[in-house]
C-alpha cells in the first residue's frame, strides 16, 4: 500500500489493542488495510488485559469511519499509523485508559507517555496490576518457553511400513 497523508476508511476488524483491519476507499473498488496503532504496543490477547484492551479499541473504532495517517510499514506488512475514531485519537485513548505501553522503541510523540505516567498514577488499567508486563517482553518470555518444549517422537512398532 503507497502512503497517503491521509485515507478515510471504515473499521471492519480489531485484532487486539493496537491492531485494526480498515476497509479503504470508493465501495467496489475498496482495500483492506491491516493497521498498527503507532506510538503504542498493548497487551496481547493472552496478556492481562489483553481481552480489555482489545474491546476498549473496539468501542471506539470498530464499525465506525476512520481518519488514517499513515507513517510506515511495519516488518509483517502492516500499515503504521495513527487513527482516528470519532474524533478521538486511538493511541493517545489507549494509553489515556491504561490499556497500552506507550512504545518507547519507536516513540516519537511525547503526549503519550504523558497520557501513560497519567494512566499509572491513577492505575487506571493495566496499572492497577502489581507488576505490568511490558507486551515486548511478554513476547520475550513467550517465545522463549516455546524454544524450551522437548520434542516429542513417535516411536514406529518394530516392520511397520511406512508411507
Amino acid at each position: 500500500m503507497l502512503l497517503s497523508p491521509t485515507l478515510l476508511c471504515l473499521i471492519v476488524a480489531i485484532s487486539d489493542g493496537d491492531t485494526l483491519t480498515a476497509r479503504c476507499g470508493d465501495p467496489g473498488r475498496y482495500e483492506q488495510v491491516k493497521v498498527r496503532l503507532a506510538e503504542i504496543d498493548a497487551p496481547e490477547r493472552a496478556q492481562p488485559f489483553g481481552t480489555a484492551s482489545r474491546q476498549h479499541l473496539a468501542d471506539l473504532c470498530f464499525q465506525t469511519q476512520a481518519t488514517i495517517s499513515p507513517q510506515t510499514t511495519d516488518r509483517y506488512g502492516r500499515t503504521v499509523a495513527r487513527v482516528n475514531c470519532k474524533g478521538q485519537d486511538a493511541s493517545e485513548e489507549q494509553a489515556r485508559a491504561g490499556l497500552a505501553w506507550a512504545y518507547t522503541r519507536y516513540l516519537t510523540d511525547p503526549s503519550i507517555a504523558r497520557l501513560q505516567a497519567t494512566a499509572q498514577g491513577a492505575r487506571k488499567g493495566l496499572w492497577a496490576d502489581a507488576v505490568p508486563v511490558p507486551p515486548w517482553d511478554w513476547r520475550k518470555s513467550k517465545k522463549a518457553a516455546q524454544q524450551h518444549i522437548p520434542r516429542r517422537t513417535i516411536d514406529q512398532p518394530t516392520g511397520a511400513v511406512l508411507p
